[in-house]
């Protein structure tokens, strides 16, 4: 007996179409996809924004704290903070109090490019969930903020 063949829409999903976890890995998914066919050509990718972003607004934050709060693994931090570094948009200062931390602050050329970047970063984050009425996005928004703790 043939199988039927079936197009990516008919795939049957059973359960998954109530799985937190599964759902919110495929919204990222698509707001990723949707981020780099429309904004991608400024060489900028969400994550590496949001660090910035953070850093702009807590000059002299320590490494550790920003990767507590933006939920990035150590590695991963230190990782990301030299590449920046690399690109001359981040300093580091190793404080004389505590010689194991490391302050990080944004050099002047990253201010000028972070800011001119959020106007379309967030232009961009407005357009997601266009498919949400106002109060849903809003609602969706304060759900989020909730489950990963900042609400």
């Amino acid at each position: 007996m043939d199988m039927p063949i079936r197009t990516a829409d008919e795939v049957e999903l059973d359960r998954l179409n109530s799985a937190l976890g599964f759902l919110m890995r495929l919204a990222q998914l698509k707001i990723y996809e949707r981020f780099f066919e429309e904004v991608g050509e400024h060489n900028l990718k969400p994550g590496e924004f949001s660090v910035l972003w953070v850093i702009l607004h807590n000059p002299g934050i320590r490494q550790s704290v920003l990767g507590q709060r933006l939920m990035i693994k150590r590695a991963h931090m230190t990782k990301l903070i030299r590449a920046l570094e690399d690109q001359n948009l981040v300093s580091r200062k190793v404080p004389d109090g505590d010689r194991r931390a490391v302050e990080i602050t944004l050099t002047p050329e990253a201010v000028t490019r972070v800011k001119h970047a959020s106007q379309w970063f967030f232009t961009y984050e407005e357009s997601v969930g266009a498919n949400l009425t106002g109060d849903e996005r809003q609602q969706l928004t304060a759900l989020l903020r909730k489950f990963v703790g900042l609400g």
